[in-house]
């Protein structure tokens, strides 16, 4: 469970994990609505971690993690060029903000989520 997942990783997973079910809205970065990357960039603030709210620039920071090597908190990009970010949490799911209409929430992705193709992995 997230709760046993030590270290920054642990801290922001925790963070977005409380953010389900809040509406998304671009350009958003809470408290009750954000967009993908404002939620990724909150959920590691709270974890000491600064982040600017671009999901193709987060994909700067840290080191490049391979797909088989994902642990809890890697935050996991999409699209080429790159679109989407979301948390991973385990278990080949993770917590995003999906699109406009949707709600924060935890999803299953393979090769690609939608149209999007995994495009590579942080570690922060």
């Amino acid at each position: 469970s997230a709760n046993s997942i030590s270290g920054r990783a642990g801290i922001a997973l925790r963070f977005a994990l409380k953010q389900i079910g809040d509406r998304y809205v671009f350009g958003a970065a809470g408290p009750v609505r954000w967009d993908c990357s404002g939620l990724t960039m909150r959920a590691f603030e709270a974890a000491g971690v600064s982040l600017p709210h671009s999901a193709r620039a987060q994909a700067n920071y840290g080191k490049s993690i391979a797909r088989n090597k994902l642990l809890p908190g890697d935050l996991v990009f999409f699209g080429k060029p790159i679109s989407h970010v979301g948390i991973y949490l385990g278990g080949g799911k993770m917590v995003h903000a999906p699109r406009p209409g949707a709600r924060v929430k935890v999803v299953s992705f393979g090769d690609s989520l939608g149209s999007k193709r995994f495009v590579g992995a942080r570690r922060l």
